[in-house]
């Protein structure tokens, strides 16, 4: 896979270019062959598919770019930053990565541990691993073999070591597989291997894994990270540890990490309102996907609408609430027409914009707009929701 000085200059040169326009203009660059042509074109896309996703990497001179897919499915720099803050944890002092890919979670844990092995079966994933590493990771050995050979040449474990995996989610026919079992390589018949040659592992997993179902299928003795990005969830990792559940929301100024045992959820005692109060509030996406319900509402003294509704309320503006937070204006509309009333006495507008959503509501969001016939913004909130096993009508404006 070559890259000329020639070509590097062409890429930086051509770097915030319209790639589409750019293809299209083949005959610029007759000094060209087609498979440098189609590599220029990688570079540019890949570098403006990921240059906010991973910022880090953007700012490195002649790195790869593998082809958009890979780029697509790779881990974000703040998961990837995020994984490898859980494992230096651990004080490893070398790291295996079965399932390399584009090589992002590589080169970001390996940054701290001496010696690390990249595996791939995709030969040209490799040689682009192989030239990104040698500028910035030469502690990194490339290996072009699938996961289970390169574990079957393993003689014997070594100290401190731990073995990450990302298994394909995808089948052979190319549909979307959420269960272990399902993923390539299959983590579940690998478990034995991976216990016996190295001390700790680490899964990074699809954000649509049942995690009960995956707590089961490999054990107890693993704590749980649901890591979210900005409110929606982007991967759930399992790492060595006490069986711990940690819901994780990064943003760009703050990440909000709420931690608990899985009892603590079982044993949680949480109060449901009788009535809808001055602040309405709703978990964050990590923590509705780690399933702490129960625990928010008590570990925060907010009252739960419903079961299934998984949305509080308190007369006390809790500050600090890792979650979305709303004023209550009217708790319960009835139609249009009550709606616009109580709006008009909060607004100088004539005709205020509605952001609508529903939680455990007989509508969709779509719908209830319609029905209420109002204009999509965000001047003020419509929440559809249940409460008392009855659709209540919320209306708001978001504070935090």
């Amino acid at each position: 896979m070559p890259f000329s000085q020639e070509l590097s200059l062409l890429v930086r040169e051509h770097l915030h270019d319209d790639v589409q326009q750019l293809a299209l203009q083949r005959n610029r660059y007759p000094q060209l062959s087609d498979a440098d042509f189609r590599f220029l074109l990688q570079q540019i896309d890949g570098f403006q598919r990921t240059k906010d996703k991973l910022p880090s990497i953007a700012k490195i001179e002649n790195w790869w770019y593998p082809v958009r897919l890979s780029c697509e499915q790779c881990s974000s720099e703040a998961t990837a930053l995020y994984k490898t803050k859980i494992i230096n944890r651990l004080g490893i002092s070398k790291l295996i990565d079965l399932t390399g890919g584009y090589g992002i979670d590589s080169f970001f844990i390996s940054e701290h541990v001496k010696e690390a092995d990249y595996v791939e079966r995709n030969p040209e994933l490799c040689a682009i691993a192989a030239h990104n590493f040698a500028m910035t990771r030469p502690q990194i050995r490339i290996h072009n073999t699938t996961a289970e050979v390169f574990l079957s040449e393993i003689s014997s474990p070594t100290e401190k070591t731990l073995i990450y995996l990302d298994p394909a989610r995808r089948s052979a026919s190319g549909s979307k597989v959420f269960r272990m079992e399902d993923c390539e390589p299959n983590i579940i018949e690998l478990l034995p291997t991976l216990r016996r040659l190295s001390n700790y592992q680490c899964f990074k997993l699809s954000p649509m894994i049942d995690i009960t179902a995956a707590t089961q299928a490999l054990g107890k003795e693993w704590d749980v990270h649901v890591v979210a990005v900005q409110n929606e969830v982007k991967e759930v990792v399992f790492i060595n540890g006490r069986g711990n559940i940690y819901a994780v929301n990064i943003q760009p100024n703050q990440t909000d990490i709420i931690d608990l045992q899985q009892k603590e959820e079982q044993e949680a005692r949480c109060k449901y309102a009788e009535h809808i109060y001055t602040y309405l509030y709703e978990p964050n996406a990590a923590i509705i996907k780690a399933g702490a319900f129960k625990y928010i509402g008590e570990r925060y003294g907010i009252h739960k609408l419903d079961v299934n509704t998984h949305l509080y309320t308190s007369e006390e503006f809790v500050r600090d609430f890792p979650g979305r937070v709303w004023q209550v204006i009217a708790p319960n509309i009835k139609d249009s027409k009550e709606l616009h009333l109580i709006i008009s006495s909060q607004t100088d507008k004539s005709t205020p914009k509605y952001s609508v959503m529903t939680r455990n509501y007989p509508l969709t969001p779509e719908q209830l707009r319609k029905k209420m016939k109002l204009l999509d913004g965000d001047d003020f909130y419509l929440i559809g929701a249940r409460m008392k096993n009855q659709p209540i009508r919320i209306v708001g404006y978001r504070i935090k």
